[in-house]
C-alpha cells in the first residue's frame, strides 16, 4: 500500500502528502476495494464481490468488475466515470484518468476486453473497446476511441485513433500527463495532411481530366467520320 501511495504522488503534483492520498483520493480508495473484491471472485465468492464492486461504485464513481485483473501501482486519477470490465487485464505503473471505459464489444463470455501493459497512459475520456491489447509505454490521448491493437511506445490519438507519434519513453521525465505529449503541433499536423490529401485529390483530378480529353478527342473523330 505504501508503494501505491508513493508512486501517487510522483505521478500527482497536486498531492501534497501520502496522508492526503490516502484520506481523499477515490482512485486510491477503488483500487483498495477491488483487491478485496478481487480475491473474493477468486474464492467463486460471485455475490459478496459484486456487492463490494457496487459500494464501491457508489462510494467513489469508479466501476471495476470484480473479475478485472490489475497489476501494481495501477492509478486511477480524479476517477469519476472510470469503467472496467471484467475481463480487462491492467498491467504494472499503469494511469488511467476520468472517464475512461475498457468495454467489451461482444456477448462471448470469454476474454472480450481490452488488456493494457506496463506503464501505459490513458488520458480522461478516452475508450478502449474490445480484446485488444495496448503495448507498454504507450499513451492514449483524451477521448480517444481505439479499437485496434496499440503498438508498444506509441502515442494514439483521436477518433477512430491514430498513430500520431512512435517513442521510446524509458525516463520520468518523459511522462505525459494525459497520455497527450505537449511537444506535438497539431496544426502543423493538420496543414501537413491537408496538403498531402490536396495533392493525391490533384493527381485524380488531372488524371480523370486527361481521360475525359482522350474521350472528348475520340468522340470528334467518330462524328467527323460520321
Amino acid at each position: 500500500m505504501i508503494k501505491l501511495l508513493k508512486s501517487i504522488k510522483e505521478r500527482d503534483p497536486a498531492a501534497n502528502n501520502l496522508f492526503e492520498i490516502l484520506i481523499l483520493y477515490p482512485g486510491f480508495h477503488a483500487i483498495l476495494l477491488h483487491r478485496v473484491a478481487n480475491l473474493l471472485w477468486n474464492l467463486n465468492l460471485k455475490f459478496i464481490s459484486k456487492f463490494l464492486a457496487f459500494l464501491s461504485r457508489i462510494f467513489t464513481g469508479i466501476e471495476i468488475h470484480p473479475g478485472a485483473k490489475i497489476g501494481e501501482k495501477m492509478f486511477i486519477d480524479h476517477g469519476m466515470g472510470v469503467v472496467i470490465g471484467e475481463t480487462s487485464q491492467i498491467g504494472n505503473n499503469v494511469l488511467i484518468y476520468h472517464g475512461v471505459t475498457l468495454g467489451g464489444t461482444s456477448l462471448d463470455k470469454g476474454k472480450r476486453h481490452p488488456t493494457i501493459e506496463d506503464n501505459v497512459i490513458i488520458g480522461a475520456g478516452a475508450k478502449i473497446l474490445g480484446p485488444i491489447t495496448i503495448g507498454k509505454n504507450a499513451r492514449i490521448g483524451s477521448n480517444a476511441v481505439v479499437t485496434k491493437n496499440v503498438p508498444s511506445d506509441t502515442t494514439f490519438m483521436g477518433v477512430p485513433a491514430k498513430e500520431i507519434k512512435k517513442q521510446a519513453y524509458n525516463k520520468t521525465e518523459e511522462f505525459t500527463a494525459y497520455g497527450t505529449p505537449t511537444d506535438i503541433d497539431f496544426k502543423k499536423n493538420l496543414i501537413n495532411n491537408n496538403r498531402q490529401k490536396d495533392k493525391e485529390y490533384e493527381k485524380k483530378f488531372k488524371k480523370m481530366e486527361l481521360e475525359i480529353s482522350k474521350l472528348k478527342h475520340k468522340l470528334n473523330i467518330e462524328i467527323k467520320n460520321d
